[in-house]
């Protein structure tokens, strides 16, 4: 499976933030926002990645990740010239994904949970089989999010996009588990009313099929969508209280990777001197010394 964030869009709700800058490299707490996402596909064992972003702002990525080495991955990049909607990051992206399954999240979306990596894996099950698989968060104002109706076995019986009236409180997020034929069903859905190829459409043909599942992520989870001056605010703080009260990082990639087996003590240790002179750089350090 080949993982691909979508971090592109103009960012128009954060201005003037993002005027001079994408807001996935704007801060969440003590790292870049897409530090999140890509902390997703990796926990879902992901090694090779697409950062998808705009024509100014793609050489930045490049930048913190080069060609993902440090992290014991391959970190590709591909420009979409023109905001056309997130189901065109699956067109666009065709040659990378070649002929395997897809994880595919939005740059500016934050998971947190205990047990989130057994539910990746069985969305990647579900893939395997055939099916494609959603991410669903319980939300008290569902009629502003795309909301999700399922079974008890999470088979998905209904999508609907801010809805009047809700059939469920859940919430889909910016998370999706896909096998190879979303590349086919991207290519031919219509454009909506607003121009762009809509990723619930895509989401719709897998339900017309009868393969769509939802992956519920339960009570003791945190999503967060990081759209708003306030969403930012939400998730920094959020974040922060988690790290200083239990001492862990969230979405610390080298950590992660170190753990997967992806890079040595050697690989961290440059990592943790690059970063010296921030918490994060003492963080890894101090895993350095845990692991030896």
């Amino acid at each position: 499976m080949k993982g691909i964030v979508l971090a592109g869009g103009s960012g128009t709700r954060l201005y003037p933030c993002t005027l001079g800058i994408c807001k996935q490299l704007l801060p969440i707490y003590d790292k870049p926002m897409i530090y999140y996402p890509i902390s997703v596909l990796m926990l879902s064992k992901i090694r090779e990645v697409l950062i998808i972003s705009t024509p100014k702002d793609i050489a930045r990525f490049k930048e913190i990740f080069g060609k993902g080495d440090f992290l014991g991955m391959k970190i590709d990049y591909l420009i979409q010239e023109n905001p056309d909607g997130l189901a065109q990051g699956l067109v666009l992206a065709k040659d990378f994904i070649s002929n395997d399954n897809i994880a595919l999240i939005l740059g500016d979306n934050i998971f947190y949970g205990q047990g989130f990596s057994d539910i990746l894996e069985n969305a990647k099950n579900d893939v395997k089989n055939g099916y494609a698989s959603i991410f669903s968060y319980h939300v008290k104002d569902p009629e502003r999010f795309g909301v999700v109706e399922m079974d008890k076995n999470g088979n998905v019986l209904s999508l609907e996009e801010k809805p009047k009236k809700p059939k469920s409180n859940y919430a889909a997020t910016g998370l999706y588990f896909y096998d190879n034929e979303a590349i086919y069903i991207a290519k031919n859905i219509k454009p909506s009313q607003r121009g762009e190829l809509e990723i619930t459409d895509v989401n719709i043909e897998y339900l017309r099929l009868n393969r769509l599942k939802s992956q519920i992520l339960g009570r003791g989870f945190a999503w967060i969508d990081t759209g708003t001056h306030d969403s930012l605010i939400e998730a920094s703080s959020f974040v922060q209280t988690i790290e200083l009260r239990q001492g862990y990082k969230i979405a610390c990639l080298e950590e992660i990777a170190y753990n997967n087996g992806w890079i040595n003590n050697e690989v961290l240790s440059q990592r943790a001197k690059l970063l010296s002179k921030s918490s994060y750089g003492i963080y890894l350090n101090r895993l350095l010394n845990q692991g030896k």
